[in-house]
């Protein structure tokens, strides 16, 4: 029984660079000792999350994404089903260049258990609910479509439809649901990992529009604009959680190489810079910032 202190993680959305990112997040937290007792997780974060929370140890889960193609997680259209879709029924109920079978079928194979009451430790997954706008914290039923809800990204992937209801991707609505777990499980403290890509002003533009993948740059652009009030623009920062309980919550905001769509090569590299600087940030300053403590 671990009788130290009860730690949260929050893991927010990042397209694929987050998937690789909050790997090495995690993984630099087993390496520190770090006992995770809740983790929420929006987008990226919502799969990253889900497979460690299900069980899946983060080694295996990492060779998993070594050997990852892109066959596993992106299937769309082809040119003529498109034309058919767009000219002949004028993209009537067309609403997204793939499916999702390919992703679902990746997420079962990786995860420990099926249902969200299996896992090793509780999690919460969040998506925007396309009828009525409202944020859906998912903790309960089937792993895998929910976690593939928070992950669809509006035009790239369908939406996602559960109990009658279709789902888009958390980013949508939030970047990381960091009021999901705290007061709920009576944590000590909060880690939020933030990676979602950052492009602002007139260069941020130009780099979105120079990029062989433009529409998924703009959906990024669209998505990440807005600054959650926890960010404070350095690689560690200290806020208190806004729920009541008032536990620590530790932000990081990690310094990490781009990764564009659709994540051909590069996610080494991002998984190991997370990790390096995980470690670095943390290190010896954890007691203290668990303890509500700058140092």
């Amino acid at each position: 029984m671990n009788d130290g202190p009860r730690i949260g993680v929050v893991l927010s959305s990042g397209g694929g660079r987050g998937v690789y990112a909050h790997t090495g997040f995690l993984l630099a937290l087993e390496k520190l000792g770090v006992t995770v007792s809740a983790v929420a997780g929006s987008s990226a974060g919502a799969l990253v999350g889900g497979i460690a929370a299900s069980g899946t140890p983060l080694p295996r889960w990492a060779e998993a994404l070594r050997a990852v193609e892109t066959k596993d997680y992106w299937a769309p259209d082809g040119w003529l089903r498109m034309a058919w879709r767009l000219a002949v029924h004028k993209g009537r109920g067309y609403t997204g260049l793939s499916d999702t079978a390919a992703a679902l079928a990746f997420l079962r194979r990786n995860l420990a258990v099926r249902d969200f009451e299996q896992c090793a430790i509780p999690f919460y997954a969040l998506a925007m609910n396309l009828g009525t706008g409202a944020k859906s914290f998912f903790s309960s039923g089937e792993l895998a479509p929910r976690i593939m809800a928070s992950a669809a990204m509006p035009v790239l992937y369908r939406p996602v439809a559960i109990d009658d209801d279709l789902y888009v991707d958390g980013a949508t609505i939030d970047l990381a649901p960091s009021e999901a777990i705290c007061c709920k499980h009576g944590l000590d403290a909060l880690i939020l990992h933030h990676v979602s890509v950052k492009r602002e002003g007139r260069e941020g533009l130009q780099r979105v529009m120079s990029h062989p993948w433009s529409m998924v740059e703009i959906l990024y652009l669209l998505l990440y604009r807005r600054k959650p009030w926890y960010l404070g623009g350095v690689p560690l920062s200290l806020q208190r959680c806004p729920g009541g309980c008032g536990a620590p919550l530790i932000i990081l905001e990690p310094a990490l190489p781009e990764l564009h769509w659709p994540l051909s090569e590069g996610g080494a590299e991002v998984q190991a810079a997370a990790m390096m600087q995980t470690e670095q940030v943390l290190g010896s300053k954890l007691a203290s910032l668990l303890q509500g403590r700058e140092t």
